[in-house]
C-alpha cells in the first residue's frame, strides 16, 4: 500500500479476488454464507484483497519445527489466490485486441492499482506488457480528448465513462493544464 491514508490504495485493496481454501479453518465459514460452521478445504470464496494477501502468505513461507524432531515440514498457507476476473485471459485477450474499446471502469474502479497490486503477489510477464501497453495507447487517446475543449461531451463521452481512477485523475491534470495554457494565451494576447 503507498499510504495508511492513501483512498485510492485502501479502496484498491478493498476489491474483491477469487481465492481458495488449501485448510480446513474452524469458524470462518460465515466468509462463505455459512454462519457458526467451518470453512472447508477447496472452498472457493472472494475475499477483499488485504485479507486473501494475508491468508495466502501468512504461514506458507513458514516451517514447522516438531519438538522432539529435527525434522522440518512445510505449512501450506490458508488460502491460495487466483486472478481477478479483472485481469482475467478474457480481458487481457481483449486488451491486446484493442485497448481502447475495454471498459477499464466495468472491469475494476482502480483497474491499473489493482494490476500492480497483483503483480507483486504473482509473477506474470504478459500481464505487465498488456497493461504497459493498455496504458500507453490509452493515455494518447486520454490526452487528444482532454486537450479537445468539447472532448468530453461529443464523441469521446463513451471512452471517458470507462477510464479508471488513474485515467480519471491524469484526464482532469490535462484538461485543467490545457485550459490554464488557452487563458493565459488569451492574457497575452489581450496585453499586446
Amino acid at each position: 500500500m503507498d499510504s495508511y491514508y492513501d483512498v485510492d490504495a485502501i479502496l484498491t485493496d478493498s476489491q474483491k479476488v477469487p481465492c481458495t481454501f488449501e485448510l480446513s479453518v474452524p469458524g470462518l465459514g460465515f466468509l462463505d454464507g455459512n454462519m457458526g460452521g467451518d470453512m472447508k478445504q477447496g472452498t472457493k470464496v472472494e475475499l477483499p484483497l488485504w485479507l486473501a494477501e494475508m491468508l495466502a502468505v501468512s504461514i506458507g513461507h513458514t516451517k514447522l519445527m516438531y519438538s522432539h524432531s529435527s525434522a522440518s515440514a512445510a505449512v501450506p498457507s490458508f488460502t491460495s489466490l487466483d486472478l481477478p476476473s479483472a485481469l482475467s485471459n478474457r480481458v487481457v485477450a481483449a486488451l491486446k485486441a484493442d485497448p481502447r474499446t475495454v471498459d477499464l471502469r466495468a472491469q475494476a474502479p482502480h483497474f491499473y492499482a489493482l494490476g500492480a497490486r497483483i503483480l507483486e503477489l504473482f509473477d506474470e510477464d504478459e500481464i505487465v506488457d498488456v497493461l504497459s501497453e493498455t496504458f500507453k495507447v490509452r493515455v494518447t487517446t486520454l490526452a487528444d480528448q482532454a486537450h479537445n475543449p468539447r472532448g468530453a461531451t461529443g464523441e469521446g463521452a463513451d471512452f471517458l465513462r470507462g477510464l479508471d481512477e488513474t485515467e480519471r485523475k491524469l484526464f482532469r491534470d490535462a484538461h485543467d493544464g490545457a485550459k490554464a495554457v488557452r487563458t493565459w494565451l488569451a492574457e497575452s494576447a489581450k496585453k499586446k
